[in-house]
């Protein structure tokens, strides 16, 4: 009889089962910390490359984004505070929530009118759609089971 909890796929190979159930709970932080860490890349970024200021007005305010200085300093805290956060699953739903809303922006504001990557060698909408939705299943997951929120017992 197989150790496979309902609802779960079949192992592929079956004799790989103690194997598949010690690293089921693995996969979900595995998204987790590489979306998470991924995000805080471009939120370094903006303080290394540049600055906040020339990110608003080379970003947003060239796109019609205003207020553009106060809304790059809320990008930049969702890509470094709240990226860390969604690594260590501590606020986890809040903050992918804010990345959710932030690449909807990407994706219908900044890059919807290039259209999918064929028409576009800098790409199109799809890569931010991607990450958009990403981040909005983490917001409707939660942490997960090896997460702070979870630990600490409040799965905001």
């Amino acid at each position: 009889m197989s150790a496979t909890p309902a609802g779960e796929p079949k192992p592929v190979i079956p004799a790989l089962e103690p194997c598949y159930s010690w690293t089921r709970d693995l996969s979900y932080p595995l998204v987790r910390v590489t979306a998470g860490g991924m995000l805080l890349v471009h939120g370094i970024a903006k303080l290394t490359d540049n600055s906040i200021e020339i990110f608003a007005a080379t970003v947003l305010a060239r796109r019609g984004i205003e207020p553009a200085l106060p809304l790059a300093y809320a990008v930049w805290m969702i890509e470094t505070v709240g990226a860390i956060c969604i690594t260590v699953g501590l606020f986890t739903r809040f903050f992918a929530v804010a990345a959710g809303i932030q690449f909807a922006v990407i994706t219908f504001v900044a890059h919807w009118s290039y259209g999918f990557w064929w028409n576009r060698p800098g790409g199109g909408w799809e890569y931010p759609l991607l990450w958009g939705l990403l981040f909005a299943a983490i917001a409707l997951r939660g942490g997960g089971p090896y997460s702070i929120d979870r630990r600490i017992g409040c799965e905001l």
